[in-house]
């Protein structure tokens, strides 16, 4: 299991899953695309040699405002999104962002739904946050500023409180320079587990 890399928009992801395992830190009404590669991956992908799992998330609304909200009997969440500088003719450039968050009552609704297993419910909630902010050029460069906040309580019932957080930051900046064929790639994060 440690040789398994898990990147989110190009950053180390530590654990990409809650701990009762059965939620996941990445809210999928934002992913764009997922890339699974389980062996014979290049070297771009550095130290792990069992399998990578390369997420990127969309880029934020450049024209309107839009947003989502959801909840289940086990959690919420809530999504917003719009053009932070709208783009004053088709291709001219502009700037987007994206707001994630969702959160876990499990322990509270667990209480009422699975009352033949424990009264106590069960001791597991998170909370996620993730956010970005695209800046597009009119010549197609382009900046994205980003960063998450996943974190974990679990309450044992006269046992322990075990709470983790996973957090980064991070910029993936593609430059197009004028009258020239490349592409100019940085990629500059920090994350922390």
């Amino acid at each position: 299991p440690i040789q398994n890399k898990v990147l989110l928009d190009g950053m180390t992801v530590y654990n990409p899953f809650h701990s009762i395992g059965l939620f996941s830190v990445f809210d999928a009404d934002i992913i764009r695309n997922v890339d699974v590669y389980t062996g014979g991956f290049s070297a771009k992908y550095g130290d792990r040699i069992s399998s990578i799992m390369d997420i990127r998330m969309r880029e934020g609304n450049f024209s309107k405002y839009k947003g989502k909200i959801s909840a289940s009997p086990f959690g919420a969440k809530l999504m917003f999104e719009g053009p932070i500088v709208r783009s004053k003719e088709p291709g001219g450039g502009g700037s987007s962002f994206i707001f994630s968050t969702k959160t876990s009552y499990l322990e509270q609704t667990s209480k009422l739904l699975y009352s033949y297993i424990d009264t106590g419910g069960l001791p597991f909630n998170y909370t996620d946050f993730y956010g970005k902010i695209t800046l597009d050029a009119a010549n197609g460069s382009k900046v994205n500023i980003y960063g998450f906040n996943f974190g974990d309580n679990v309450h044992y019932q006269a046992l322990s409180d075990l709470n983790w957080r996973e957090r980064g930051i991070g910029s993936n900046i593609i430059m197009v320079p004028s009258q020239s064929n490349a592409l100019i790639k940085i990629n500059v994060n920090y994350s922390d587990y």
